[in-house]
C-alpha cells in the first residue's frame, strides 16, 4: 500500500516570510526515501481556527498526516491543543517529561524551568513519544480514524534530530517501498532543447518516471523509481541514465555528484594535471567555486583577477598590441590571458575568462552577453566564443563560470572544447 502524506507547518513567522520552511524540504527529502508520497505542503499561521480547517482538509485526503510548529510554551503554541479537540485525544500530563523538561532548564541553560514550560509535557492520550534531546519540545505519534498524525517541533535542528531518532524508524514500519532518485547533470542545453528531445519517452513513463528542471545555469534531469528494495530500484534506473546518455550525448556529465566545478576537480585528480585561473568579468568566481571544494590545492595553483586592462597587461603578460587591436574581450585576449596565468603559475593548464556582464557594453561598445573562454593546454590553446544575451549581470557571470568548467572538462575527457 502507498501512503500520501500532508506537511502542515504552523507558524505566523512562515506567513510573513521571517523564515523559510525548510523543515518541508527536509521531511519530503525523508519521506520520499521511505515510499512515502507527499502530495500537500501547507502552511497555516498562529490561528487555531484556520489550523481546524488545514487538519479538517488534511484528514479526509491522506494516511499521514505531519505537523512541525507550535509545540512551545508561549501562549499562540496551540498546535497540541488544537490537533487533539480536532481529533478527540485529551491531553495527559506527562510527569517524567517534565522532569525532563526542567533538568534541561538547570544543567543546560542554568536557570528554573518558566512554569509555563509545563504545558510541553502535555502530551494526546495514548501517544507514542518522541523525546528531544536538543530541546524542551517532546515530539509524538498517534493513528486516529486510519490516519497516522505526527507532531514535531519547528526549530530546524530539532526537527532534524527528531525525524532520524524517531519519525523515520516509526514510517519505516509503515511502509513497504522505496523511493530512489538519481540526478543527471547536464551543462550546455536548453531545458525545452531537452524536454524537445526526451518528451515522447518522459510522457509515456509511470515507473520509473524522468523529469527535467532547470537549476541555475544548467539543467538536470531526475529519475525515480519505486520498488520494495532500494537494489530493485536502481536497477530500473540503470537503463533511464543509458537511455539519457544515449539521447543527449555528452552534454550529460555526471550522475548524483557535485556540480561542474566538482566534475574538473575529479577528472583533474585522475589525470594528475593542475589548473590555474585568469578572470575578468566573473571577477574571481571560477576560483572561489574551486577553493571551496576540499582537497582543491592537490590541483589548483591559483589565479589572477585582471578587472583592469592594465593589469592583464602587466601581470598575464597580454601583449599591448593585442588590447590596442582587438580589445580586451576578445578571443585573442582570452587566449593570452589562459597562457598568461598558465605560465606565470606552472600550472598544466589555465583557463580563463573575459567578457561584457553588463549592465551596459564595454568602453569599445561590445554588447553585454559577449564573454570568450580561454583554455591554455600542452597541445594548444582553445578558444570558445559566447554570445550569452542580455541576461541578469548575475546570471551572467555564473554562466560564464559554467562555460569555463566546462571547456576545462572537455578538454580532460578528450571531447571538443571550443564549441558544445
Amino acid at each position: 500500500m502507498s501512503h500520501i502524506a500532508e506537511l502542515i507547518a504552523v507558524g505566523t513567522e512562515l506567513l510573513l516570510g521571517n523564515i523559510a520552511n525548510t523543515n518541508a524540504q527536509t521531511l519530503s527529502q525523508s519521506l520520499s526515501a521511505l515510499g512515502v508520497n507527499v502530495f500537500w505542503h501547507t502552511v497555516v499561521g498562529d490561528n487555531p481556527e484556520r489550523l481546524k480547517e488545514a487538519l479538517d482538509i488534511a484528514r479526509r485526503r491522506c494516511d499521514i498526516l505531519i505537523t512541525t510548529g507550535g509545540l512551545g510554551p508561549t501562549y499562540d503554541d496551540l498546535t497540541k491543543q488544537t490537533i487533539c479537540e480536532a481529533f478527540g485525544k485529551p491531553l495527559i500530563l506527562h510527569p517524567d517529561i517534565l522532569e525532563d523538561i526542567r533538568a534541561f532548564y538547570e544543567s543546560a541553560l542554568h536557570v528554573p524551568m518558566p512554569e509555563n514550560n509545563t504545558q510541553q509535557a502535555e502530551l494526546p492520550e495514548g501517544c507514542t513519544v518522541f523525546d528531544n534531546p536538543v530541546g524542551t519540545a517532546p515530539g509524538c505519534a498517534f493513528e486516529s480514524e486510519g490516519v497516522h498524525v505526527l507532531m514535531l517541533p519547528g526549530p530546524p535542528h530539532e526537527m532534524e534530530t527528531m525525524l532520524r531518532r524517531h519519525v523515520e524508524p516509526y514510517l519505516r514500519k509503515l511502509s513497504h517501498e522505496v523511493i530512489v532518485s538519481q540526478d543527471i547533470m547536464t551543462f550546455g542545453m536548453g531545458e525545452s532543447s531537452i524536454d524537445q528531445l526526451l518528451h515522447e519517452k518522459m510522457a509515456h513513463m509511470t515507473n520509473p518516471t524522468l523529469a527535467t528542471y532547470a537549476k541555475p545555469c544548467e539543467v538536470r534531469l531526475r529519475a525515480t523509481a519505486k520498488a520494495a528494495t532500494e537494489d530493485e530500484a536502481y536497477s530500473m534506473l540503470a537503463p533511464v541514465g543509458q537511455m539519457v546518455l544515449e539521447t543527449l550525448g555528452d552534454i550529460v556529465y555526471g550522475v548524483d555528484g557535485g556540480d561542474l566545478a566538482d566534475c574538473c576537480h575529479g577528472h583533474l585528480i585522475r589525470r594528475g594535471l593542475t589548473l590555474a585561473t585568469a578572470e575578468s568579468c566573473t571577477g574571481g568566481l571560477v576560483a572561489q567555486r574551486l577553493t571551496a571544494i576540499p582537497g582543491i590545492s592537490a590541483v589548483y595553483r591559483g589565479g589572477v583577477v585582471s578587472y583592469w586592462t592594465s593589469v592583464k597587461a602587466d601581470l598575464l603578460r597580454v601583449p599591448q598590441d593585442i588590447l590596442d587591436t582587438y580589445g580586451p574581450v576578445s578571443a585573442q585576449c582570452a587566449r593570452a590571458m589562459a597562457e598568461g596565468v598558465r605560465k606565470l603559475t606552472g600550472a598544466d593548464l589555465g583557463v580563463s575568462v573575459t567578457g561584457a556582464a553588463g549592465p551596459d557594453p564595454d568602453e569599445r561598445g561590445v554588447p553585454v552577453g559577449i564573454v570568450y573562454i580561454g583554455l591554455a593546454t600542452p597541445e594548444g590553446t582553445f578558444c570558445r566564443p559566447l554570445d550569452l544575451g542580455r541576461r541578469r549581470r548575475d546570471r551572467i557571470q555564473g554562466l560564464a563560470a559554467n562555460h569555463a568548467f566546462d571547456v576545462v572538462r572537455r578538454y580532460l575527457q578528450g571531447l571538443p572544447v571550443e564549441r558544445i
